[in-house]
């Protein structure tokens, strides 16, 4: 059985997505050392328990380009070098509810605490169908669920849902973003249910989501600058919110925007995550296609915003 309350305790913090690590080879297959590496970075960084959630295989993790043993054994890696320092996330995006009780249990299995999930994309499904693809997952595992709102590609969860969801006592997390066309919808959906669930603000709102009751905050910036990351949790549970809106605007908007910039080259996500790793001298890879290697043309454009916002260790030559 789901133990709920403990669960939403330790749902808070940085809520860091783990980019795969690939080797350079033909398959580009999986380098499973280079992932354990980079948790062990993330925690020496700060990242524990109480202010960070690690996320194994979610989109900055490349799970659309994974094999279903694929992302089972990067999970165990990231659990297995966690150790119990940091809750871990297993990303559990599927277009098949079948598979999704598979992702589940495996989770389970492997020691997860959490597995994320989002509407299966490709269909126009309806909430009943969403519904039921997350009750068949609850009922499988005993993991808590952290439904994420994929409205760019997918079913826009609607209040209802939500309510509905409510009613499934191992969904304990809302990753949130969604239109908004001015009306505070985003402010809304956080002030209605941040009672009910640990929210993650993934619409880079921090201060006022957090002043609304949000419990987490999607931090990419981790994944090169994990202190950063601490040093923002600690601001905004300290009530320091202009101090924090200060830092996004300084560290955040450089990195959304060259992000923004690559959309026009290629689409994915971890990308310039990874990019950034490299050049403060970390472990990294490329993503694996369609996602196209973006490290030679935008090598430089990177090195020169890591070193505007002030990111420690950034290498100076290749």
């Amino acid at each position: 059985m789901t133990d709920t309350a403990r669960l939403r305790d330790r749902l808070q913090g940085c809520y860091v997505t783990v980019p795969t690590m690939f080797r350079d080879d033909e398959e580009l297959s999986v380098d499973l050392d280079a992932m354990r590496k980079h948790v062990g970075f993330l925690i020496d960084g700060g990242i524990t328990t109480g202010n960070g959630v690690l996320l194994a295989c979610g989109a900055a993790g490349d799970f659309s380009t994974m094999t279903f043993d694929e992302r089972v054994a990067v999970t165990a890696a990231v659990v297995e070098e966690a150790a119990g320092r940091v809750p871990v996330v297993m990303g559990g995006q599927t277009t098949s509810t079948k598979e999704l009780v598979s992702l589940a249990r495996a989770a389970s299995d492997i020691g997860a605490e959490f597995m994320q999930v989002s509407p299966p994309f490709y269909f126009a499904h309806t909430d009943d169908d969403f519904m039921e693809h997350v009750a068949a997952a609850a009922a499988a595992s005993d993991v808590g669920m952290v439904v994420y709102n994929t409205h760019w590609t997918s079913l826009d969860i609607s209040n209802d849902l939500i309510d509905r969801l409510a009613g499934l006592g191992s969904v304990v997390g809302l990753k949130w973003s969604m239109p908004d066309t001015g009306f505070m919808e985003f402010e809304g959906v956080v002030s209605d249910y941040s009672d009910r669930f640990c929210i993650i603000d993934n619409q880079l709102r921090f201060a006022t989501s957090h002043m609304l009751g949000a419990r987490g905050i999607e931090v990419h910036i981790c994944n090169f600058w994990p202190e950063w990351g601490v040093r923002m949790w600690g601001l905004l549970n300290d009530g320091r919110y202009v101090e924090a809106q200060h830092e996004l605007v300084k560290v955040v908007l450089p990195f959304m925007r060259l992000w923004t910039e690559m959309e026009g080259y290629t689409s994915g996500d971890g990308h310039l995550d990874k990019l950034c790793m490299e050049l403060v001298g970390l472990p990294s890879s490329r993503s694996r296609p369609p996602t196209r290697d973006i490290r030679d043309r935008y090598r430089e454009q990177a090195r020169a915003m890591l070193q505007s916002i002030g990111t420690p260790n950034v290498l100076t030559t290749d």
